[in-house]
């Protein structure tokens, strides 16, 4: 089978397209026939190399992604929820060559879910992981329904999902926008939309001067934030922490760090999610649908900055 793997850490012409051995159902899992998967910051992390990330090397190419979706085309023995011909979205937890862009994958069944009714397979590949993020997000702040949340980098896909998730569990929304993104952010359900950047903290201020109940910062702005969350409260971070700031540290706001690993075999959170897209609760975007071959150029765009809504590579 063919995929999309580094064969030595770098920039996006790292990537190429190798051959990979046909894999192969064990008990508990299934293998998806991967149509679609889509591109995550997470990849490009990845691809780059990280010191705590095993090195991309010929012997054990790297295989980034984290959400695909396709059909199943092998059910291993236990397996009773999937069957074969099924169309599905998964997430994947990579290791070091097992990841999404490649045309198999064999995942546990409590990681995959049927995809949403009426969903093209490129926009099922969008919800997975992000999707989850966003659930383990809200589950970690915990906040009670009328509480008040703020969303950085809110146009992303984890932002843009945490704005609408929040919205269903009836919260209020502080939400940020660049210029002339106000609207796109407004039709996520966000009840506020403050300009992004530097002054968000004070601009959440004024509307709420004691700080709002929480935080998701999706633009990983860290403590240039935090003033914008009340004595007590919380936030979630993904890609790293806050750290132990003297802002956070002496206002007693609890910082929670989201791993989507954690809530991978979270199958009950995949199907809500599926639902809610079936609702047309959840918005999947789409930005772009681009072959193998153009995987640098993804990884290059996504990293450029101003994508709205997910990259997805073709693998069919």
């Amino acid at each position: 089978m063919k995929a999309v793997a580094a064969t030595s850490n770098g920039g996006p012409q790292a990537l190429h397209v190798i051959e990979l051995p046909e894999v192969h159902a064990g008990p508990g899992q299934v293998r998806v026939r991967v149509s679609h998967a889509a591109v995550n910051p997470t990849d490009t992390v990845r691809r780059a190399g990280h010191p705590g990330l095993t090195p991309a090397s010929e012997e054990a190419p790297m295989v980034p992604g984290m959400d695909v979706a396709g059909v199943v085309d092998e059910v291993g023995d236990g397996v009773e929820r999937l069957r074969e011909g099924q169309a599905v979205m998964a997430v994947v937890v990579p290791d070091a060559t097992h990841g999404a862009y490649r045309q198999q994958v064999v995942l546990p069944e409590g990681s995959v879910v049927a995809s949403p009714a009426g969903a093209t397979p490129e926009a099922a590949a969008t919800l997975p992981m992000n999707g989850l993020t966003a659930v383990l997000s809200l589950r970690q702040l915990d906040l009670p329904r009328g509480a008040v949340l703020a969303v950085t980098g809110a146009i992303g896909a984890y932002g843009g999902y945490v704005v609408q998730l929040a919205k269903d569990a009836g919260l209020t929304v502080v939400a940020d926008a660049k210029d002339g993104e106000e609207a796109l952010v407004e039709a996520l359900g966000a009840d506020h939309v403050l300009p992004r950047g530097e002054g968000f903290a004070d601009a959440v201020r004024g509307l709420f001067p004691d700080g709002v109940d929480a935080l998701a910062d999706g633009s990983v702005q860290g403590e240039e934030v935090t003033p914008a969350i009340r004595d007590g409260g919380g936030m979630a971070v993904i890609r790293g922490s806050v750290g132990d700031g003297d802002d956070v540290r002496a206002r007693g706001i609890t910082v929670h760090e989201t791993w989507v690993p954690s809530v991978s075999e979270d199958t009950a959170a995949l199907q809500h999610l599926r639902e809610l897209a079936e609702a047309g609760a959840v918005t999947l975007r789409v930005a772009d649908v681009m072959a193998m071959d153009d995987a640098p150029e993804a990884h290059r765009r996504l990293e450029a900055g101003g994508v709205r809504g997910r990259l997805v590579l073709d693998l069919s």
